[in-house]
């Protein structure tokens, strides 16, 4: 097998590249949908995301990679040999890339449950689908558009409560299914519901590279990639490591970042103001903006932090007029984000004498200061 493309090799995108360790840091979130033309690096990105997670400890024989220090989100498998005081071998595995067909099935996503053989023998058969697989991993939806709409809602339901059930006449079964859910279309070829739409956490609209130079370094770099994969890989070794690792502590920093009332003011005022529905992209943009604040190191977040994430919460859920793409430009996002961003950095100062970032901190020039 070729070794995957490494992440931090990809040119640009740099948008696109921070939603998606967002979600690596807090599988929480809620996944991310990636729109964009064909040849914009989306599925290589998202395998090459998978390829920089670190391993995972389960148990050796469980089907279903059930975390061996977490007793309350095991499968029911898992309870049942715990009950009998059954002794169990852990172990390390690579973190799980599982690549969704547009064809699948609800059996094949959920898993079955062998009712036959339960009514006959009074044995419960469970075969896994693919949530099973892509438990503790990353579930890759290619075309997500054109998958149907039913099993897109399994899919979020279950990326949502983290766990998967499945009930027959009688019979139930259960299993985590913590993931991180990243989706991949292209809006020529038909949209998503907008219901759908927003139960994907964050969304990224990108577009080829329009700079010479940067399409260029796209080139070289596939070029010397296709001539030796591992090589190449070798060579970018070290970067892939650090942020490996940045990842990493970023996890284990995460449940002591904190937020203030002020801040949840503005994430409350700044959705308001552009007209969101529900309550979805507050929660999202919470979460988001601590993952940041936990990947830069910081135990509590900014106005920034907000900024960065309301860049990636939003896109997909400003309303849409019949006869118009939408009702405000991504330049008056972003200009509604820096207004934020700077009137959170004024109230910190007040009560910090080392004051916060500034506003023109955000957007594009926010990309263009982060290094991934």
């Amino acid at each position: 097998m070729a070794a995957i493309y490494p992440f931090t090799a990809i040119v640009g995108q740099e948008r696109m590249k921070r939603a998606l360790v967002l979600n690596a840091v807090n599988t929480r979130i809620g996944g991310v949908l990636i729109r964009g033309e064909r040849g914009t690096a989306k599925s290589t990105a998202a395998r090459a995301l998978a390829a920089l997670l670190p391993t995972v400890e389960t148990f050796s024989d469980c089907r279903f990679g059930c975390d061996p220090n977490r007793p309350t989100t095991w499968c029911t498998e898992c309870r049942e040999k715990s009950t009998n005081g059954d002794q169990r071998k852990v172990e390390m595995l690579p973190t799980p890339f599982v690549n969704l067909p547009v064809s699948a099935t609800e059996d094949r996503v959920v898993g079955t449950l062998d009712i036959e053989k339960a009514i006959q023998k009074g044995e419960r058969k469970f075969e896994p689908g693919v949530l099973a697989d892509a438990n503790r991993g990353l579930l890759y939806i290619d075309e997500v558009n054109l998958l149907d709409d039913h099993v897109v809602d399994l899919l979020l339901d279950s990326a949502a409560m983290g766990m998967n059930i499945v009930e027959r006449e009688g019979i139930s079964f259960a299993h985590p299914a913590r993931f991180i859910l990243v989706g991949t279309m292209n809006p020529e070829e038909g949209d998503l519901r907008p219901q759908l739409l927003d139960r994907f956490a964050l969304s990224v609209d990108i577009r080829g590279i329009r700079e010479t130079y940067e399409r260029v370094l796209i080139m070289e770099r596939h070029l010397a990639y296709e001539e030796d994969p591992e090589a190449f890989r070798e060579e970018w070794l070290p970067k892939e490591q650090d942020l490996s690792e940045q990842i990493t502590r970023a996890r284990k920093l995460l449940p002591n970042v904190q937020y203030s009332s002020r801040n949840l003011v503005d994430i409350a005022n700044l959705s308001t103001s552009l007209q969101v529905d529900g309550h979805r992209s507050d929660l999202v943009i919470l979460k988001t903006a601590r993952a940041h604040a936990a990947f830069e190191g910081r135990q509590v977040i900014s106005g920034r932090d907000i900024g960065l994430a309301a860049e990636l919460a939003y896109p997909h859920r400003i309303k849409r007029g019949p006869f118009q793409q939408a009702e405000i430009s991504a330049e008056e996002l972003a200009e509604k984000i820096e207004n934020l961003a700077g009137a959170s950095s004024e109230s910190e100062s007040d009560t910090d004498e080392g004051g916060g970032p500034t506003g023109s901190e955000i957007g594009e020039d926010g990309d263009k200061k982060k290094r991934w």
